[in-house]
């Protein structure tokens, strides 16, 4: 009967096999008889020249003791002075290497993030590497267990039929000697052993222990080749002593020369003249595990040229697929930069040869549109230029017979009276217009040149504001001026910031229903911001995003009160543009509107974040009056403005905004 133990720790047999083809274990431990020396006896009466001792011995033990010491003490100083320097040698060249590993990681994410070749080609790699591995790990560890296990099988044959030679031996031997023993041992064993031109197996011939009454045990233990009795693992002695007539193995290893080798030993319990015997065959598992080894060199080696292959192919395919796609990526924003003569290079016939004819037929086509577009709005641009100065003289001329027409109207009857007062105002309205036409075509054919000086931002609004009091005073609106700042000096065409705020505030009224305006001011160390705020019928979010379009009206049907061209917000767009600043707009159905400038403090600045918040954080600007300035237009002010105190209202914040750019 064959029985076979586990070897704790386990077997390296099961773990390396597994994990890439060990074919034997590590020896699980050793085991085997300490000699152990008696101490020798002393007389409880020690003699007299022991148990004295000389002044000058003593005084040479203290220093010799101390020189120890001392000597301990300066290398163990010297020790820590080497860690230190070795340790800080470390830490400077981590901190030296630590940059080049963070500019070489960051350079790979930047090309993961915007290479698909790279990303196809390594993730290929990645997926074969990690499928060798796989299957490599497989194989090698079926080719492990299958050259074991018929080694093993074969070991067992043999030690059964070893194991019975030498009984059948034992059991006839006629010998009543120690020495005739000693010889017929000897034989039986170097027989067992297959001794030629290489040893084929090993043996370990151990007498068992704590057996009763052992008659004539002249051999102890023997084993070929300067074995002992620790190679064998402790648990198979174990299993042999208590097993009977069974048989066990156990991987081993045992050392041969400088080197150890993996093996197995198969143990069985013999009998000879009356004393039972442990019998343990060592079987060298070297040549199998060599074979092993260059089994899996192969593997290894065709792991890596397949990956490398693979590699290739994939860069191959890839780079055919991905370069059409990056060149339609590079004209393409070529094309977007206004390069419209670029187009893609087409060879063959396949999929991506018809993707890059679609692609310039597409390009040939836009180029053909974009063209006509800009054909047909130069000949508008000149169109409308050349009217409006074409209608200038004419104009003139009428306006100036309006005027004396509208300067007499006292002297005609009621009528012509009214007629006088209508051409007087449709002409002024038509000059409005006609100024607006002029200077829009001024910007479209980049004529327009920003004159920015450093100037106090109030003083402009001071002069929007005086100038709108007549109107605010027809619509009943207040008009109050909310900042925390006395003085902000702004780098900036006043010309066209007063035309901006004017436009912004005249707009306030026509649509605020006689509902207070309010004009907040607020600046960080960047940028300052005007808000005009009304509280009238208000917009949607979509009229908001076109409130800045030429001739656009969100009811085209309401009638025009205040007499405007319809570009006064266009205008005021181009106008801020031209100062690199933002101009946006905030509306809701029944709350009101709210419109914010931001402009930078100095000329070529840019914007992070506005001052103030494009929506209000509520309707009614609560707060305290100590924190602001105030000036009130309108209802209660009559005709000129005048500063009053503040009453209710707060401010937006200074740096509460949360505008972002637009």
């Amino acid at each position: 009967m064959v029985s076979g133990i586990k070897q704790v720790p386990e077997s390296p047999v099961g773990k390396t096999g597994e994990a890439g083809g060990e074919l034997s274990p590590q020896t699980a431990g050793s085991a085997g008889v300490q000699q152990v020396t008696p101490a020798q006896s002393t007389s409880p009466e020690a003699s007299p020249d022991q148990a004295e001792t000389s002044p000058g011995q003593s005084a040479k033990e203290v220093r010799n003791l101390s020189w120890v010491l001392t000597r301990a003490r300066i290398w163990t100083r010297r020790g820590l002075i080497l860690v230190l320097r070795v340790s800080r040698l470390v830490s400077i060249g981590v901190r030296q290497i630590r940059p080049g590993l963070r500019f070489v990681w960051r350079s790979l994410l930047r090309r993961w993030r915007r290479s698909l070749e790279f990303r196809t080609v390594l993730t290929t790699l990645l997926l074969a590497v990690t499928s060798f591995a796989i299957v490599g790990a497989y194989l090698s560890n079926q080719i492990a267990n299958n050259l074991f296990q018929e080694r093993l099988a074969q070991a067992e044959s043999e030690s059964r039929f070893n194991v019975k030679q030498v009984q059948d031996t034992f059991d006839g031997a006629q010998v009543t000697d120690q020495s005739s023993v000693i010889t017929l041992v000897y034989d039986t064993l170097t027989a067992v052993e297959g001794r030629g031109s290489v040893i084929q197996r090993r043996y370990v011939f151990e007498a068992a222990p704590e057996q009763t009454k052992p008659r004539n045990r002249w051999v102890e233990s023997r084993a070929s080749d300067q074995l002992t009795v620790r190679v064998i693992p402790p648990e198979l002695r174990k299993a042999v002593q208590t097993g009977g007539k069974q048989q066990f193995w156990a991987s081993t290893q045992f050392p041969v020369g400088n080197e150890d080798r993996p093996g197995i030993a198969v143990g069985n319990l013999v009998t000879f003249n009356g004393t039972a015997y442990e019998l343990y065959l060592i079987y060298d598992l070297n040549t199998a595990q060599q074979t092993l080894d260059e089994i899996q060199n192969v593997l290894w080696a065709g792991g890596a040229a397949l990956v490398l292959m693979i590699g290739a192919i994939a860069w191959y395919v890839t780079r055919n697929v991905v370069s059409p796609v990056s060149h339609a990526a590079v004209v393409s924003e070529k094309l977007a930069a206004g390069q419209l003569q670029e187009r893609m290079v087409v060879k063959g016939e396949d999929e991506v040869a018809r993707l890059g004819a679609s692609f310039n037929h597409m390009a040939a086509s836009l180029q053909e549109q974009i063209t006509q577009l800009a054909t047909l709005s130069q000949m508008q641009q000149r169109f409308v230029s050349d009217v409006s100065h074409e209608l200038r003289t004419p104009l003139t001329t009428v306006r100036m017979a309006a005027e004396v027409l509208f300067d007499a109207r006292d002297d005609f009857d009621p009528m012509n009276k009214r007629s006088a007062e209508l051409l007087y105002h449709q002409v002024e309205r038509f000059q409005s217009l006609l100024s607006d036409l002029l200077e829009i075509s001024r910007f479209d054919a980049g004529a327009a040149v920003l004159d920015a000086e450093p100037q106090d931002i109030f003083q402009v609004i001071s002069h929007v504001m005086e100038g709108a009091a007549p109107v605010a005073a027809e619509y009943g609106s207040e008009v109050r001026l909310n900042a925390r700042q006395k003085s902000i000096i702004v780098e900036m065409d006043s010309r066209r910031i007063d035309r901006i705020l004017r436009n912004l505030l005249l707009n306030a009224l026509e649509h605020g229903e006689g509902k207070p305006i309010h004009i907040s001011v607020a600046a960080n160390h960047e940028a300052v911001a005007v808000s005009v705020r009304d509280h009238g019928i208000g917009m949607t979010q979509v009229e908001a995003a076109r409130v800045f379009d030429r001739f656009w009206r969100a009811d085209p049907a309401r009638a025009r009160t205040t007499g405007g061209s319809g570009l006064g917000l266009s205008i005021a767009a181009e106008d801020t543009k031209l100062h690199n600043g933002w101009l946006q707009a905030w509306g809701r159905k029944g709350s009101g509107s709210n419109f914010r400038l931001t402009l930078p403090l100095r000329q070529g600045g840019t914007i992070v974040k506005s001052p103030l918040q494009l929506e209000p954080a509520d309707l009614g600007f609560p707060g305290s009056t100590s924190e602001r300035q105030m000036l009130v237009l309108g209802r209660d002010s009559g005709d000129t403005p005048k500063p009053t105190p503040s009453v209710g209202g707060n401010p937006a914040p200074d740096d509460g905004g949360t505008g972002e750019k637009p």
